[in-house]
């Protein structure tokens, strides 16, 4: 039998070549900005994309009760944390979701022990950082497993928690995986360590607006009770601008950070104006962003991470819409 080659940080290859096929095939958005990382940390930053997946896979699926969800939650954490072994959780999650649709998160979970050797050959930092990001998650989510309903979350108190632990975190995540790999970002992020939690939670409200209309579809909301979605564009604008200003601290020698995250910010940006422009939408294929959209703004943001000015511009410019229904509110 040939024995896999090693890379630098010694995963295998065949290992870092499913990693890269099942990100793109869980998603399209991830497997686009992802590889605009520099190695090290596009390695570790798509192992924990794939981590946080399956948590999101065990709280998609709609005919499992909130019990069984916190169970294969914990059953999956214990495997991360190296408190028991992974065909643990492999095995019961796989027979709880026999009747899943998605094909590709089912082959994710099936290869869960892939995904965990990689990160097991991961620096001792990032490993930490990726331990704390999907405890935090898988945690939080089970605690929420329960508040699933058509009414929504019950305060804005309750909704930003939500979004902090699907969301705020990964952006915590990011900002401690970009510091162990960049002196001069730890410099500059010290004292505005909160706009990462922005970041992620401006993201996260870009996906619950969007996806709005199908969770209404199956009884669930995780937007607050009885505020208007202009009111949520609202709060989503005030964390876009605080997103911004995080981009604005990596520096421009950190280049594929930079765009890493504008990227992700200004396709979150351009989704929330065309949702703006509407009073209400059926589907989120109304406001999903054309394939033609997304490709030139990926070119555009090759120039733009190298100046803060085209940044602003950008947002500036295609945030109107959202300003705009904002200042009726």
């Amino acid at each position: 039998m040939q024995i896999p080659r090693k890379t630098s940080i010694g995963s295998s290859e065949s290992d870092l070549s499913y990693q890269k096929a099942i990100l793109g095939s869980v998603s399209r958005t991830f497997a686009l900005t992802i590889p605009l990382l520099p190695p090290d940390i596009e390695i570790v930053v798509g192992n924990t994309y794939l981590l946080c997946r399956i948590v999101d896979t065990i709280e998609d699926a709609a005919d499992l009760s909130p019990q069984i969800k916190q169970d294969l939650s914990k059953l999956f954490l214990d495997a991360v944390l190296e408190k028991s072994p992974v065909e643990t959780f492999v095995e019961p999650c796989l027979t709880h979701l026999r009747h899943y649709g998605n094909s590709d998160e089912l082959d994710l979970i099936a290869n869960t022990p892939t995904v965990l050797r990689i990160l097991h050959t991961c620096s001792a930092n990032d490993q930490a950082a990726v331990s704390r990001c999907v405890s935090i998650m898988s945690e939080g989510m089970s605690r929420f497993h329960g508040k699933q309903n058509e009414a929504g979350l019950k305060n804005l108190t309750e909704f930003e928690e939500y979004c902090y632990v699907v969301a705020g975190v990964v952006g915590e995540l990011l900002t401690t995986i970009f510091s162990n790999h960049s002196q001069a970002f730890t410099k500059n992020i010290v004292g505005h360590e909160e706009l990462a939690i922005a970041f992620g939670q401006a993201l996260q409200m870009t996906n619950i607006l969007k996806d709005s209309p199908e969770d209404k579809a199956r009884g669930v909301s995780w937007k607050p009770a009885n505020m208007s979605q202009t009111t949520l564009l609202a709060i989503a604008y005030d964390k876009l601008k605080d997103s911004l200003n995080y981009i604005l601290l990596i520096p421009k020698t950190d280049l594929g950070m930079r765009r890493f995250c504008f990227l992700a910010f200004g396709l979150a940006v351009m989704t929330l104006s065309k949702i703006a422009k509407r009073d209400k939408f059926n589907c989120k294929d109304e406001v999903k962003l054309s394939r033609k959209s997304v490709m030139a703004f990926y070119a555009f943001t090759k120039v733009a991470v190298n100046s803060n000015l085209l940044m602003k511009v950008f947002f500036q410019v295609y945030a109107k819409p959202l300003r705009t229904a904002v200042s009726k509110s």
